[in-house]
């Protein structure tokens, strides 16, 4: 961990950045430092002392190199849409912004490849491609705002990611700046390169290990067909038989997903896509793709197999049009979850798909014990739980509350045979239940990797692992300090 003798001078050090990036390109002014006071997961706040945005990697490198001489912690930060606080500042740091790296730097279709800065918004990679038959697979909820960067950091996942895999599977190779300052090359240009996969360590790293500031992706050809089944369910449990049922049958759908009631009728009230039934209990999204004789098949094998296990109705939309508004609804779901409360807390964790109806509905029975509801709305073909606590952090005491309902939901998760995380990370907001899932020996592994390449604890501190000062009796109540719900580290 980063320590300091003295506090620093930033108004020198802003100056130190400027002769760097350029005046335009350091914020200082407290309003501004305002707008990085947290990443997605709102509730946890904290202001850095200075944000820099650097636009090429020699700059990113000559800033890192600037906080591992002057001591200084330093968390890289990319469009800011994480949901587990991994881009949380810490007090007296400096934060590294890559939004403005938003270059597609190559792209080479012979090998199915392209070459990004790391702001290059998600969606933005299929666009570029899109026109010659290509797209990029991993599509998180919030693709049309999160970058590529940030998807590295926390390896990202998205309704392609039963068929296709999440972020790691889609990067050949990485320029990283690491926490000294040195810049140096990993993986390459095809998809099995020789030796240790460092390529795969690095991405889901966080930014403990370094900053990714070229990222090489591969792409897929457009499929020739696609199609999405929307089934709807009188409850929850049958939905998730469906589920089970669709894999066990040998179907490999490149995107199956699920929301509850409450998800359903957020969705309506605010996007009104007229698509998702009001008194369903449940709905399933299934898209499959491939051949035109092969989609047709599996079409209607789903189908059949949503009727078998208790499906009121089963539509199928195999225009671009109609398919683009039946996921609509599913891509604004967090976004429309704020329309039933004032606030919500989110989490991720990971449940083998046999037990969705179980754990489902001990997530129910604990909304019903706590007070609180629980929108569930989630990647039910890999088990991707994204249960939504709603809460009024006006209220004294909730906020605190609704994250213990949110541990319990990750302890069922683990005594289910499953994970802690998905697609979100572990950041500031899981690490504390890290012990869950991982044994000391565990978490002396990974913190024996983390500090070969992070040996001074600069970057991204207090993140992933749990410590006695952030977990515990040692931890500071949030409540005692001028940002409501910020972790002291």
């Amino acid at each position: 961990m980063f320590s300091t003798q003295t506090s620093p001078n930033w108004k020198r050090i802003a100056k130190d950045f400027e002769a760097i990036i350029g005046k335009n390109g350091v914020i200082r002014r407290k309003e501004e430092l305002l707008t990085y006071e947290c990443d997605g997961l709102a509730s946890y706040r904290q202001k850095p002392a200075l944000v820099v945005l650097p636009r090429t990697t020699e700059q990113v490198a000559e800033a890192v190199a600037l906080c591992d001489r002057l001591n200084l912690p330093w968390v890289a930060r990319g469009a800011g849409t994480g949901l587990s606080g991994g881009a949380l500042p810490e007090p007296d740091s400096v934060l590294i912004v890559t939004a403005l790296m938003r270059k597609i730097l190559d792209i080479d279709y012979d090998n199915q490849r392209v070459v990004v800065q790391p702001g290059v918004i998600n969606n933005w990679v299929t666009q570029a491609v899109s026109g010659a038959g290509f797209y990029y697979a991993p599509d998180p909820s919030s693709q049309i705002i999160c970058s590529i960067g940030g998807n590295v950091a926390e390896n990202s996942g998205g309704v392609h990611c039963l068929k296709y895999g999440v972020t790691t599977n889609h990067v050949l190779g990485l320029t990283v700046v690491l926490p000294d300052g040195s810049i140096t090359q990993l993986g390459g240009e095809i998809p099995e390169m020789p030796g240790y996969d460092v390529t795969g360590l690095f991405v889901g790293s966080e930014g403990t290990l370094g900053i990714a500031t070229e990222i090489t992706l591969k792409l897929l050809k457009t499929p020739e067909s696609i199609a999405v089944v929307l089934a709807d369910f009188t409850s929850i449990e049958a939905a998730g038989a469906a589920v089970g049922a669709i894999t066990s049958a040998g179907i490999v759908p490149a995107g199956m997903e699920m929301m509850d009631n409450l998800s359903i009728n957020a969705v309506e009230d605010v996007v009104a896509t007229g698509c998702y039934p009001r008194d369903a209990e449940a709905i399933l999204l299934v898209e499959l793709d491939g051949l035109d004789v092969e989609v047709a098949e599996v079409t209607r094998r789903v189908t059949q197999v949503c009727q078998e296990n208790g499906a009121r109705t089963v539509t199928v939309a195999e225009d671009a049009e109609t398919r683009a508004k039946l996921w609509k609804g599913r891509k604004a779901a967090f976004a429309a979850a704020g329309h039933l409360s004032p606030d919500y807390y989110v989490q991720d964790g990971v449940i083998p798909r046999t037990r969705l109806a179980e754990v489902l509905g001990e997530i129910e029975a604990l909304s019903q014990r706590s007070g609180y509801r629980i929108a569930n709305v989630f990647h039910a073909g890999d088990g991707n739980l994204h249960p939504l606590v709603l809460y009024d952090n006006g209220v004294e005491g909730q906020l605190e509350e609704v994250e213990e309902v949110g541990g319990e939901i990750l302890k069922l998760c683990v005594k289910a045979g499953g994970s802690i995380s998905g697609e979100h990370g572990i950041g500031a907001d899981k690490r504390c239940y890290m012990p869950e899932m991982f044994t000391d020996a565990d978490l002396d592994t990974m913190k024996w990797v983390r500090d070969a390449w992070n040996p001074k604890g600069l970057a991204n501190p207090g993140k992933i692992f749990p410590t006695p000062r952030t977990c515990g009796e040692g931890a500071v109540h949030p409540k005692a300090k001028a940002y409501p719900g910020v972790p002291q580290f």
